[in-house]
């Protein structure tokens, strides 16, 4: 094939893809396997994720209390939404969110403390303006197409293949991909929208990944930007708080060669999106759009100290990664106002210590250039021709995470300290926040759960490697 057959054949595929979300279910082609069928009755939770197992037929008293005082701070809400910016209602916001944003009015909640009304309005057209950008020049269209039929596929409105919400969530993430070329897309980005869209329509929750990305408080842009320039620095900051204030929690992963990459990335990457309980996973993001990202360093340090105990009963990095990622997932045995009491107990806690945030960031995380400029895509991205070779930062990280496996597969053999961690392996010493190296580029988080040594750290090479 020669380039102008090669750009006409990527034209109608990219098109055909947009069509399909563009014409919905009627009509389309769905395998079995895209619908699988489910019960309605009995299966589906108060949030829209549907359970293997049949739902109980009567409510927990626990649950049944919990969703009475939900109720009653629902005036409360209601009261203090209608007067937003008063001295009053600022009074009394900190504390009504960490008690929880009742289910029902997070929308009007979430985009109250997002400001997303005051850039919408600053930005009139613009999301539809990209949605067409995309249309007809997205490279970022395939991943996104099969990442969309991917996320949370136990969800009552995710499940169904082009359902109104994977068409949002498709229309979403194309158009974002376009508005900030820096970052384009990283398939980390498909669950912070996923959680958005289950709030807020689709306008509204394009602004609101553009804020999580680019406001200071939040900063994600460092995040998913090539290079991981923030994980690097969350990380090693992570293991400052470890050696800090859990010292033997750290013995215990070193001895085992379990560096926080290996378990963590989820919930840097997507604020503990499907590794804890999700009615936690929501009361979390309540918090932290409030108080932005020192939450998910405290939450972090929170998980391992309330689960220090049976961590320390585990003798291999499998049996550590499985408790992390999927035991927390399916019970965090803790019950959820217990968990944001003790969060906020680990906030002071790191505040006293000034280990609540790593420092400021650095040059490399924060966005370089402006946003909604349109730049033609090149030939090679146009038709999907992957680099020949690697750069240097992907080289480094592989080579970082493939070494750390065998000092923890030597560890295990000899029952010795391994002393190996991303973070010190890519520069970082004491509380150095200038000393910065990058982690290797990405446009794919694994969602799945292995927990084999040598499965675990492929799933994190895969997801620290790009397309």
């Amino acid at each position: 094939m020669n380039e102008e057959d090669l750009l006409k054949r990527s034209a109608e595929e990219r098109e055909k893809i947009f069509k399909r979300y563009e014409q919905g279910r009627e009509g389309a082609e769905i395998d079995p396997w895209e619908d699988p069928g489910f019960e309605v009755y009995h299966t589906t939770d108060r949030y829209g994720f549907i359970h293997d197992k049949r739902l109980p037929s009567k409510v927990d008293p626990q649950e049944a209390k919990r969703l009475q005082i939900e109720v009653e701070r629902q005036k409360k809400w209601l009261k203090m939404l209608k007067n937003w910016d008063s001295p009053a209602s600022k009074e009394k916001v900190h504390s009504r969110v960490y008690k929880g944003i009742p289910n029902s009015l997070r929308t009007e909640a979430w985009c109250k403390l997002l400001e997303v009304d005051k850039i919408k309005k600053a930005n009139k057209n613009k999301y539809v303006e990209m949605m067409g950008l995309a249309r007809k020049y997205s490279t970022d269209a395939r991943q996104i197409d099969s990442d969309v039929n991917r996320q949370f596929r136990e969800h009552l409105h995710y499940r169904e293949r082009y359902s109104i919400k994977q068409q949002s969530l498709f229309n979403v993430l194309t158009a974002y991909a376009m508005y900030n070329s820096e970052v384009g897309y990283c398939q980390g980005m498909s669950g912070i929208a996923g959680v958005l869209l289950m709030y807020m329509d689709e306008e509204d929750a394009f602004w609101a990944v553009h804020i999580l990305l680019t406001n200071p408080k939040f900063a994600m842009h460092g995040l998913y930007k090539e290079g991981f320039p923030k994980l690097t620095r969350f990380l090693a900051h992570h293991d400052r708080i470890l050696t800090k204030l859990l010292p033997k929690i750290k013995k215990h992963f070193d001895k085992h060669g379990l560096d926080a990459i290996l378990y963590s990335l989820k919930w840097f990457f997507v604020c503990f999106i499907e590794r804890v309980p999700f009615n936690l996973c929501l009361r979390i993001w309540d918090i932290y759009l409030l108080d932005g990202e020192r939450v998910i360093t405290a939450m972090a340090y929170t998980i391992l100290k309330l689960h220090k105990r049976p961590l320390l009963k585990l003798s291999d990095m499998d049996s550590i990664v499985n408790y992390i990622q999927v035991k927390l997932y399916k019970d965090f045995q803790y019950d959820e106002d217990s968990v944001i009491r003790h969060l906020e107990t680990s906030m002071e806690e790191l505040k006293r210590h000034k280990l609540d945030l790593p420092g400021p960031p650095t040059k490399d995380e924060l966005p370089g250039g402006e946003f909604g400029l349109f730049k033609p895509p090149t030939f090679e991205q146009i038709v999907g021709i992957r680099k020949d070779q690697f750069t240097n930062e992907e080289k480094q990280m592989n080579e970082i995470v493939l070494l750390t496996s065998e000092a923890a597969k030597e560890a295990v053999d000899k029952d010795v300290d391994c002393q190996l961690s991303v973070a010190d392996s890519v520069g970082f010493t004491g509380t150095d926040t200038e000393n910065t190296s990058t982690l290797g580029s990405s446009t794919s988080l694994a969602s799945n759960s292995k927990t084999s040594v040598t499965n675990s750290v492929d799933s994190s090479i895969d997801e620290c490697t790009r397309l």
